[in-house]
Formats: structure tokens, sequence, C-alpha cells
């Protein structure tokens, strides 16, 4: 049955990784379609200005309400309990509509405020960049309620084992912008690409609709305040909010600080943040995404050993695909970002940057990936507090780190938004392994073994990698920088592959004996 459960895990996950990769694509082709269109300072007053939405969305709805909505709601169809999933269901999309109605509202009132004293100090008052912020802001707030009520819809269809479609909904979102650039900036300028958010989260719920209906729910106009499952779900929430809150505050205070520094390095940040987690996503958010509704229906259904086995080859999973990424993507970020941005408004100076600050998110890649895959399992076992109270501290460090790196690495000459990535990284490296740690008491145990043996595996080919991707660039010095680029990935890849293979590692293994059948089938 616990074979049966991990296969059940990584066929989601190669369902989702795909999705995932599509949506990925279409947001590189976004950020190198904005990076050529528009100048420094309006993108640094673009990514300002969404991160009120943003914040929005993941306190209430993304990482907050889902977090406690899916378990809950998977409990109650796990044991036959239909109606009463679908009455929580629709309370809650009810109460987050009216809850971000009036959050988006009051952000778009206090605008001013919000960036003269909050998001972003640097900017004088009277310049032309503070005017373009508040506007943009006030625009892109809309997005959040949108991005709730799809966010929810999201967790619904994932509950029901669906999971192509909610993944899509991240290509529609970034095909939103793209319109905005191509079409809405010939009017409107960079309030086209503003716009463009809009339309890319009202895409981003109607692609899911469909998927919606087809689970023929019931919904109800009821806000569901004495509903016992609304409550637990509130209750749940509470801790993640608060959690969620600390995370975003980690970003703002990266934004005040960005926004003291040379012009070019909140986007720079950006982007760097955006490159790391496009792996991210392809590798840890398809895995977690697939295994919450398993981890969450082994727990409603008592069946600890099931879910010690499925956690423990996620963890594996994530060493052997992160551990590569990470390596690659900060021996390669100079060609990759030179490659991927500089053309246009993107000069070679804000290139420069962005591959600096890649570099030093890219240090904290195997981190993220294993921190995404053990939250999903605190929060399949309905405990969103533990998470949040370690999630506080890591965030309460990085906030610190940031402020000491960033002066640490002016010091040295170095471009000081290093020190904000690195911050992040090490932060959430000492993140993850605090709930590896609770977890495995948790459990009894996580086959730490099992595990060990996965990142060795990963760390033996890794550093082979390493080494020839040096090699790679030493010789390629001088090339055109897509050959470096493109060609850096691919020998990258090779060569890890070929050492694992060497070393008989059984997942690859077992990919070459799955694509070998299908060959044969063919």
């Amino acid at each position: 049955m616990t074979s049966s459960s991990n296969q059940k895990i990584a066929r989601a996950a190669g369902t989702v990784m795909i999705a995932i990769v599509i949506g990925q694509l279409a947001g590189l082709v976004r950020s190198m379609i904005v990076a050529s269109a528009f100048p420094a300072h309006e993108l640094d007053a673009f990514s300002a200005a969404n991160r009120v939405s943003e914040t929005l969305f993941n306190l209430i709805a993304a990482g907050a309400l889902g977090s406690a909505f899916l378990p809950t709601f998977t409990s109650l169809l796990v044991t036959d309990n239909r109606k009463a999933a679908w009455k929580l269901a629709s309370s809650l999309i009810n109460l987050v509509t009216l809850i971000l109605c009036v959050a988006a509202l009051l952000a778009a009132v206090f605008a001013p405020q919000i960036v003269r004293y909050l998001l972003a100090p640097g900017l004088s008052a009277d310049t032309a960049q503070f005017q373009l912020t508040i506007d943009l802001l006030r625009i892109q707030s809309i997005s959040a309620i949108l991005f709730g009520i799809g966010g929810l819809v999201v967790s619904i269809l994932n509950a029901h084992q669906v999971f192509f479609v909610p993944q899509l909904t991240a290509a529609m979102y970034q095909l939103g912008q793209i319109f905005g650039v191509l079409v809405l900036r010939h009017w409107l300028g960079i309030y086209g690409l503003a716009w463009g958010v809009v339309i890319g989260s009202a895409l981003f719920l109607l692609i899911q609709l469909p998927s919606l209906f087809k689970l023929k729910g019931e919904f109800s106009p009821s806000l569901g305040l004495a509903n016992p499952d609304v409550h637990k779900v509130i209750q749940l929430m509470g801790p993640r909010v608060f959690g969620a809150a600390i995370v975003q505050l980690n970003f703002w205070v990266n934004t005040n600080l960005g926004s003291r520094m040379v012009e070019g390095s909140l986007i720079s940040l950006s982007y760097g943040f955006m490159l790391m987690l496009m792996a991210q996503a392809a590798i840890a958010q398809s895995v977690a995404i697939a295994a919450m509704p398993t981890f969450s229906a082994q727990h409603a259904l008592g069946k600890q050993d099931e879910m010690r086995s499925s956690l423990a080859s996620a963890l594996r999973g994530m060493f052997l695909l992160a551990l590569p990424a990470s390596l690659g993507l900060m021996i390669l970020a100079h060609p990759i970002v030179s490659m991927l941005y500089q053309r246009g408004e993107f000069n070679a100076l804000t290139a420069e940057m962005t591959a600096w600050a890649l570099t030093w998110y890219a240090a904290g890649l195997v981190g993220h990936a294993i921190m995404e895959v053990l939250t999903r399992a605190f929060f399949a076992q309905h405990d969103t507090k533990t998470p949040v109270i370690i999630g506080t501290v890591a965030m309460l460090l990085n906030v610190i780190f940031s402020i000491g790196f960033s002066r640490l690495f002016s010091t040295l000459g170095w471009f000081p938004l290093g020190g904000l990535a690195f911050a992040n990284s090490l932060a959430t490296a000492l993140e993850a392994t605090a709930l590896f740690i609770v977890m495995r008491k948790r459990l009894g145990g996580i086959e730490g073994a099992h595990i060990a043996q996965g990142l060795a595996y990963a760390s033996i080919a890794g550093l082979g990698m390493s080494l020839a991707l040096g090699l790679w660039m030493q010789v390629g010095g001088g090339w055109n920088r897509w050959i470096v680029g493109l060609g850096g990935v691919a020998v990258g890849g090779i060569v890890y592959g070929l050492v694992m293979l060497a070393l008989r590692v059984p997942e690859i293994q077992g990919i070459m004996k799955m694509v070998t059948r299908k060959l044969k089938r063919g």
C-alpha cells in the first residue's frame, strides 16, 4: 500500500511538473519581454507596487487559507461527508471575496502612505517614480481579489486529485502580462503592464471554472459564521496568517532596503529570485502539491507508516533534483542572465546585478525545496503552528541577516543586494533544518539512511557536474552568450545524468525501465 501511495504521488508530481514547466516557460518569456521594454526605474516602481497585492493574496488565500482549508476539506471528502465539504468551500469563497475587497480598497486609499513610510522610503515623495509606484499599486490591488478566489479553487481541485489545470493558472497569469506589454504598452506605457497583471489574475481564475463545475458541488451564498468546519479552518489559519505575515515582512524589508540602493536593485532582486523560483517550482512545488492530498488522506486514516515512507521518498527526490540545479544556477548565473535579459532597456550593469542576486539566491535552492515538502506534511497533520513558530524565528533572523549582510557586502565593495539574497538563503536553510528535526521526532524517524544515501548520490554527481561546468566556462569564456549558457545547461545535465547512471541510483534506473517499457509498447 505504501508503494502504491508513493507511485500515486510520483504520477501526480509528473503531471504537476509538466504544467508548472509550461507556466515557468511562459513566465520566462514574460520576463524577457518586460525586461527589454521598460527602463530600470519604471520596473523598480512596478516591482515595489506589486508587493502589496502579493502580500494580500499570500496572507488571505495562498499559503494561509489554502494550507488550512485543503486538509480540512480533504478530511471531509475521504470520510464521505461531501455535503459538509462543499458548505465549507462555499463559505470560505464568500469570506475571502469580502475580506480581499475591503483590503484592496484600503490599500488603494492609503497607497501614498504605504509607499512613503513602509514600502519604498528610498523614493523621494516629490519624484515621478514615487507617484508612479502609487498609481501602479492601486491598479494591481484589484488582482488580489481574483487571485484569492482562484487560490481556493486550486485547493478544491487538488483535493479531488485534479492537478494539471490548476497549475496551468500560472501560465494564464503570465499571458495576461505579455498581452499588457505587447498590446497595452503602446497606449498606456508601464500602466499597460499593471493592467496586464489584472487580466492575468482574471485568467488565473477563469481557466479553472470548467473543471470546478464538473465536480458538481453545491454552492451557497452563506458566510458560514456558525459552521464548525469554518471555525476549524479559521483556527488553523490563525498561526499560518501570522507566519505568512512574517515571511512577507522579509520581502517588505528587502524592498525597503533595495529602494535605498543603486537604481535597478529592486528589479535585479526580483528577477534573480524569480529565476531561482523557476527551478524550485519545477522541482519542489510539483512534488509538494501532488503529495499534500496524499499526506492529508494518510493522516486522516491514521496511516503514519505510509506517510513516513511517502515523505522520505519525497525528501530524497528533492536532494537528487535540487542540489544539481542549485550548483548549476550558481556557476552559470552570468551567462544565463545575459542570454535571457541583456537587450533593449536591460543593460549590462543590470544584468550583472541580476546575476549576482541569482548566485546568492540559488545557494538556498535546496533549503527552499526541502521546506516546500516539509511544510505540506505539517499542514496535512492539521498543524499550522509548528511551521509558523519555526518560520517566524527564521524570518526574523532573515531580517537581521539582510541588514547585516547588505552592509557587509557593501563594505567589501560588492553589490549590497547580494547580501539580501544570501540572507534569504541562509535563513531558509536553517528553517528547513529545524522543520526536518521536528518532523523526524514526530514520525519516529523519516528513513534517514535512505535520505542520506540520496544526498550522497546527489553530492557525488553534483561535484562531477561542477567540475565539468568550471572547465566549460574556462574554455568558452569568449564564446557567444547563448552557446555558453545553453551549452552549459546541456553539459551539466549530461554529466550529472551519466554519473547518476554510473552510481546505479534506483530512481534513475526506474525512469530508464519506464522509458524502455513505453518504447517497447510503441
